[in-house]
């Protein structure tokens, strides 16, 4: 799981088994640790209709609801996105990049510009 946070936005983006485990589980969390203090980054599947964010405690809890991480886990649809408040979410499905990276990129998903890029 990846996060990216710029102003009042905060965009995740989840390799497959994310999206698998959080369907599975309910609940996936990851954190950045800063010598002494941690940042946890989490997504919990609720049975609300919109995405919402919590931030307690050093952690940041994004809260989607059940029947979108079921659509993404079994449809080509690639994210989800709310404003609440002030505050812009995303999440949405990790693709594969285009360009030569040095990361791991096994676990994310096919990109569907790809083709026209070969």
């Amino acid at each position: 799981m990846k996060l990216r946070i710029k102003s009042d936005s905060i965009r995740y983006r989840l390799t497959r088994t994310n999206v698998n485990d959080l369907a599975e589980a309910g609940y996936i969390d990851d954190k950045v640790d800063f010598g002494g203090q941690a940042l946890t980054y989490a997504i919990k599947a609720t049975e609300d209709n919109v995405l919402k964010s919590t931030y307690e405690n050093n952690k940041i809890t994004l809260l989607i609801p059940r029947s979108m991480v079921i659509e993404l886990q079994n449809t080509d649809k690639v994210g989800f996105e709310n404003t609440s408040g002030a505050l812009h979410l995303l999440v949405e499905k990790d693709f594969t990049c285009l360009d030569n990276v040095s990361e791991d990129q096994s676990d994310n998903y096919p990109n569907p510009l790809a083709e026209k890029f070969l």
